[in-house]
């Protein structure tokens, strides 16, 4: 770009501002829409292309199993058959677990693991996840649940409502992916998700006390106090034949765990452990008759796949208002764990997934699972840890999961009906204490104790209160961080790194030197009504303080460079609080420069007439050629550039 003779001084010459005219509405609106909606851009390949083309690259991103099936090779299909298998002998003991969990027949865990996994392999973007029941999610639905509708009493109402909040949940997923909202998920911060999964792992491992000690009273809250309370209470109730079956299966699978957390590669020893525990447990009660010692076991299991659900679907105002909450919450929670396990894998290979397309595919397996029996799904990181550690390749280790529980269902089922509840209550205990990390929180707590705050207000509001309240409470505290980011943004003074063109915080580089009578401020966030009181006061307070420290050495302020490269945007007040700035300071007789405005900000400063008010040539490039401009007015005119507009 040539350079124009700015200034009004022969031999001065600055590189050209662009003061085009503002973009139209219809322009500017579809730009910020895309940069909303599409980050990503994931239709850049479609250019250029003959509609044939575009046409299958849009099946094949819309539905992904066109993409990696016609590539599928029987060599990948020898590592998926056994990653497949291997997550689908942990699949039946999850799933009969984590369905008791929730108040619902075990049968229903066994259906979730056979028909969301093939949705998820149509529609799923992830190589590696695993599809699967979740601890955290089951104790939500059934602790919202039972709010309105007792388990033991009415079983069959509550479970149509089970059925209806993943349906919610489902559609709650589909509409976020469709309309592309997944920065709603990012709201739950890394902080957040830490510590409400550890307070809900301490909940439930507290729930299965009652299990492991055989209690036949127990509590329906799930606050930690309750929980403690009635195990105090009921403690004659405790079995010690119980209580030491629980306890020897409880630390053969933590010492399972413990051999894979110190040879990586005995990872199948973890992954099969729970099974070893639910056909152990099998064997012990037929031979035992254990139902004569208060040991409780599983019970009728029925052969068959999955049957309609579509009639238990229950849309009854009186119970309507539960399985909105438990969907809503549970289709949040489910997105960030899944979409965050699927991505922490695909970082591992070098991959990406895209979240928008995890959202639709887990709202399609969740609305189709609700139309076929099955509970809320998403992609567990015990079994996706599995899958990827025995090897998985692609999707298919889903269908070949899918297919085992098929063959269980039908062929199967009747013999896990002796599962003892104390194995089901060990391996949600083993499994809950590694969600629990210590380390992670002391990460935090070392690192930033703003986020570690957050986390502990998951945990705590989990574990003393109840889920809802301690995920509101983390969320609310990360959103109150964020809003004082936007209302309190930093700014800073800039010096000239000498011999260089270089210009930064002073603060930071203490070595950069002061430029005579000018103050060079950056500004590093949007200008919104939020912050805009904020910034002209500390605007002022920079000048203030600059003044002070001029005049002890003799200078004084004569210009306000401001700096707004990295000011993305601005609103009505923001400039309307310029204009103040502006004004306080030509009382001053000091003159406000500004250097690099971004597209969206040019143009709210020239529709707003602000650039008319400041002049064009008090607006620069760069910092450099405004340092140039105000030097050169630095005359008796002490005007920068030229007469006053």
């Amino acid at each position: 770009m040539a350079p124009v003779v700015g200034g009004g001084a022969a031999g001065e010459t600055f590189h050209k501002v662009n003061f085009a005219a503002p973009r139209s509405f219809a322009t500017a609106f579809k730009s910020d829409l895309k940069e909303t909606l599409f980050p990503d851009d994931p239709f850049h390949d479609f250019k250029g292309k003959p509609l044939p083309i575009k046409a299958k690259k849009a099946l094949q991103y819309f539905v992904p199993i066109f993409e990696w099936l016609p590539k599928y090779t029987r060599k990948l299909f020898m590592y998926d058959l056994l990653a497949g298998i291997t997550i689908a002998s942990l699949a039946i003991p999850q799933g009969i677990s984590y369905a008791k969990l929730a108040n619902i027949p075990p049968i229903i865990g066994l259906y979730s693991s056979f028909v969301p996994p093939l949705i998820y392999s149509v529609f799923g973007s992830s190589k590696h996840l695993a599809v699967g029941t979740v601890a955290a999610s089951s104790l939500i639905i059934a602790a919202t649940i039972e709010a309105k509708v007792n388990p033991i009493e009415n079983p069959q109402l509550y479970l149509n409502l089970v059925f209806t909040a993943t349906l919610i949940s489902g559609v709650t997923q589909l509409i976020l992916g469709v309309f592309r909202l997944g920065i709603l998920v990012d709201f739950l911060s890394h902080s957040t998700i830490t510590g409400f999964m550890g307070g809900t792992a301490t909940l439930i491992c507290l729930q299965q006390l009652k299990g492991i000690f055989g209690l036949k009273h127990f509590t329906t809250h799930t606050d930690m106090v309750s929980v403690i309370r009635v195990i105090l209470k009921n403690r004659k109730e405790i079995r010690w034949e119980s209580t030491v079956v629980g306890v020897v299966f409880l630390v053969f699978l933590q010492f399972t765990r413990f051999v894979k957390q110190k040879k990586p590669k005995l990872f199948w020893v973890s992954a099969i452990a729970p099974m070893v525990v639910v056909v152990t447990g099998c064997v012990f009660a037929y031979v035992a008759h254990v139902e004569k010692h208060g040991i409780a076991i599983v019970g009728d299991l029925k052969k068959g796949i999955n049957p309609s659900s579509l009639k238990n679907l229950d849309f009854d105002p009186k119970y309507l208002s539960a399985p909105i909450q438990a969907g809503l919450v549970t289709a949040m929670i489910a997105l960030a764990e899944g979409i965050a396990i699927g991505r922490s894998f695909a970082i591992m290979e070098n991959q990406q997934i895209d979240g928008n397309k995890e959202m639709i595919a887990f709202g399609l397996m969740n609305i189709i699972g609700s139309f076929t029996s099955c509970y809320l799904t998403t992609g567990p990181f015990s079994k996706t840890a599995v899958n990827y550690n025995a090897g998985c390749k692609t999707q298919m280790a889903n269908v070949v999961m899918s297919i085992c529980m098929m063959l269980t269902l039908f062929f199967l089922a009747p013999l896990f009906s002796y599962t003892p509840l104390v194995a089901l209550s060990a391996i949600i205990m083993s499994a809950m204490l590694g969600l629990i990390e210590y380390d992670k929180a002391y990460h935090l707590y070392k690192t930033d104790k703003f986020d570690f705050i957050i986390c502990m207000a998951a945990f705590f509001g989990v574990a003393f209160i109840s889920m809802d309240v301690g995920l509101m409470l983390s969320v609310g505290l990360a959103l109150l961080r964020a809003l004082l980011y936007v209302a309190r943004p930093a700014s800073s003074k800039l010096g000239n790194i000498p011999d260089t063109s270089v210009y930064r915080d002073m603060e930071q580089y203490p070595g950069a030197i002061d430029i005579p009578k000018t103050l060079i401020l950056q500004l590093g966030s949007p200008i919104y009504f939020a912050n805009s009181g904020y910034l002209r006061e500390r605007i002022l307070r920079w000048v203030r303080d600059e003044q002070v420290k001029k005049a002890s050495e003799g200078d004084d302020v004569e210009h306000v460079i401001l700096d707004f490269g990295g000011v993305t945007s601005i609103d009505i007040t923001g400039v309307e609080t310029l204009v103040e700035i502006r004004r306080s300071l030509e009382v001053r007789d000091i003159k406000v420069v500004i250097v690099n405005p971004r597209l969206e900000v040019m143009e709210k400063l020239i529709v707003t007439n602000f650039i008319d008010k400041i002049g064009k040539e008090r607006v620069f490039l760069s910092i450099e050629d405004a340092i140039e401009g105000c030097n050169f007015s630095l005359t008796p005119q002490k005007e920068c550039g030229s007469e006053e507009s």
